[in-house]
Parts: C-alpha cells; sequence; structure tokens
C-alpha cells in the first residue's frame, strides 16, 4: 500500500499528541544474558479477552529489537515517584542497568522494582507503521499496587490525580 505524503509537519503533530495525557512505562526484556529497557508512553490495551496490548518503539531502537528477538517483555507502569527511572530508561544508547542490580520477582523478564503494574508479556505479532514499530503483546500474568502513576504531558512528567481525590493544598 502506498501511501501519501504526510501533509503535517512532524513537530506540529508531536505538538498536538502531547496534548493527550498519557501514562508512562519501561518496557523490559532479556536477550541472550543482557537485559534491555526502554521508557515508553504509547502503550494501548487492545484487548481483554484474549488479554492484549500493543506498544510502539522508534524503528531501530535497540529495546524493541531485543523484545522482538526475546518474544519476551514486561511492562512496568511507573508510579509518580520514578520519575529518576524514566529517565534513566529514555536515554538513547546507554546501559539502563548498569548500577542496578536486576530483580525478577517471579518474571521471566528483569522488571523495574516498586513500579505500579508488571504486566508479563508474549510478542503476539509484530508491524511497522511509520517511523515505528508495533509490538502486540499477549499478556501472560499481571500484578499490581496501589499509588499514584507517572503521567505525561505536552512533552512532560506529570500527574494523574483521580476527581475523587482530596486537592493539595497549596495555601498556609
Amino acid at each position: 500500500m502506498t501511501m501519501a505524503p504526510a501533509s503535517v509537519d512532524p513537530s506540529v503533530m508531536r505538538r498536538t499528541m502531547g496534548r493527550f495525557a498519557t501514562g508512562v512505562a519501561v518496557i523490559t526484556t532479556e536477550f541472550e544474558g543482557e537485559p534491555h529497557g526502554m521508557t515508553v508512553n504509547s502503550l494501548t490495551s487492545v484487548s481483554l479477552d484474549p488479554p492484549l496490548l500493543l506498544v510502539c518503539f522508534t524503528h531501530g531502537a535497540r529495546s524493541s529489537d531485543a523484545v522482538i528477538a526475546a518474544g519476551r517483555f514486561a511492562v512496568n507502569v511507573l508510579s509518580s515517584r520514578q520519575e529518576a527511572i524514566a529517565m534513566r530508561f529514555a536515554k538513547r544508547g546507554e546501559d539502563h542497568f548498569a548500577g542496578l542490580g536486576l530483580e525478577y520477582d517471579g518474571h521471566r523478564v528483569p522488571v523495574v522494582p516498586r513500579a505500579l503494574a508488571h504486566l508479563d508479556c508474549d510478542v503476539e505479532r509484530v508491524l511497522d507503521a511509520g517511523d515505528h514499530t508495533v509490538v502486540f503483546g499477549a499478556v501472560r500474568d499481571v500484578c499490581s499496587r496501589e499509588g499514584d502513576p507517572l503521567g505525561f504531558f505536552r512533552g512532560q512528567f506529570s500527574s494523574i490525580v483521580p476527581h475523587d481525590s482530596e486537592p493539595e493544598h497549596w495555601f498556609f
């Protein structure tokens, strides 16, 4: 299928989609004994029965290649207190696990400790879409804990607070 040239400037598209608030996750895997991980905010639940999700990786990302080759990965949904972890795994070309002990906590691949949720997935399908690789994951196991999620809005980290929460009072 041949696609018509885009008429929307990529920077305008990025700014516009930045108005859609998302959560933040780190995708982790292990391939040939080496851990890999990458921060993402392009993550979507696709189906509940069977449980499927999708995650989008920039073409050529080492972590996406490792996820596809390994055939499995974990989604680590980050808490509001894990901004430093998100930044660590967002740096290109870095050894994201340097200085960190690998924790599996019963999972098949290393996971981010104290994340709000871990979803163990098998690679179900891989598609190329524009400048990204879309990986569909069949969710095999999940675990979660209470806490506030780390959000991403207009190109920066943000808070996600339920409407029925008591607001933080900023005055004295």
